[in-house]
């Protein structure tokens, strides 16, 4: 059994989420008024920071004092909890076509997508964004009714959306996916596998199988059915490794070992490019494969740092 060594990016929130305070109307209004509550900006599902471009990123955090030009009540937000003794709020600034302007106050700051700074952030921080980005963005979606039509409205200090005409109650949607490094030991050789696939940004890059969960479909099962759907190789001891929050957009990544004794592939081509396998060693000197490991923030990547780890 691998696990974990660390946790993984996005799951080290401080937040206390008193998710048995959001429809006490009185305790959410107070926070909101208190000088001292924290508010989490959201443009366009990017997140307010500085030092991006020094390569020394951190969270900009606005207390509700120091923007009240923003008109916060007037806004998209929500309550995410609490940090310690003070509140911290969502706030979404999407309906403007450039915030900036009105962060002027607050130094050289700038919106930037999570995903390019979140190894680089203390994990209470990147845990705070990324919590602040997902339920704004499942907000933004969830402005009509699926069942009626009907246009929703914010209830429970912003976590729930309830539709206006029907009543239905439509709650923050997470997608359950599965992601695996599956491993096969063949010539006395164990090696795990990486493929590239058409959707990632860089061409160089590597990463473990991942997809979806289905209706009626247990965990191990998914990990089955996509493995062998995407290279057409049958797994065998499924094992769960850890899980990790992915708000881009809305996703939680269920991470597992499976093995296999056949070691041919059969890439589906509509979704990847490529299949391989690779030994422990050409793992550890990917770069001068001229390939490029998954990023430092992912739940694939830990997988397969573990599973290096792990070598006898």
């Amino acid at each position: 059994m691998i696990l974990p060594r660390t946790p993984n990016a996005y799951t080290g929130s401080p937040l206390d989420r008193v998710s048995s305070r959001r429809d006490d109307a009185a305790f959410v209004a107070a926070r909101l008024a208190d000088p001292a509550s924290l508010l989490v900006p959201v443009w366009q599902s990017k997140s307010l920071l500085r030092g991006v471009e020094a390569g020394r990123p951190e969270a900009v955090l606005l207390t509700v004092e120091t923007a009240v030009a923003l008109g916060v009540e007037r806004r998209p937000h929500a309550l995410l909890g609490l940090w310690g003794e003070r509140a911290v709020f969502a706030l979404d600034l999407s309906a403007e076509a450039d915030p900036l302007p009105a962060l002027a106050g607050f130094g050289d700051v700038s919106f930037t997508d999570l995903r390019q700074v979140a190894g680089l952030l203390p994990p209470a921080e990147a845990s705070v964004l990324a919590h602040a980005r997902g339920l704004m963005y499942w907000r933004a979606r969830q402005r009509f009714c699926g069942v009626c039509g009907a246009e929703c409205a914010p209830r429970s200090a912003g976590n729930v959306m309830v539709c206006t005409g029907c009543g239905t109650q439509h709650f923050p949607r997470t997608d359950p996916a599965v992601i695996m490094l599956v491993t096969c030991r063949a010539g006395g050789v164990e090696r795990g596998l990486l493929a590239h696939s058409h959707r990632f940004p860089l061409v160089k890059m590597y990463s473990t199988l991942a997809g979806f969960v289905e209706p009626g479909e247990s965990l191990e099962q998914a990990v089955a059915r996509e493995v062998h759907e995407e290279v057409g190789v049958r797994v065998r001891d499924v094992r769960y490794h850890s899980s990790q929050p992915w708000p881009f957009p809305s996703s939680i990544m269920l991470g597992f070992y499976a093995e296999t004794d056949d070691p041919t592939l059969n890439p589906d081509p509509e979704e990847l490019k490529d299949a391989r396998w690779f030994t422990r060693e050409e793992m550890r000197n990917f770069e001068a494969l001229g390939l490029r490991l998954p990023r430092v923030d992912s739940i694939a990547r830990r997988l397969i740092e573990d599973w290096l780890e792990a070598a006898p």
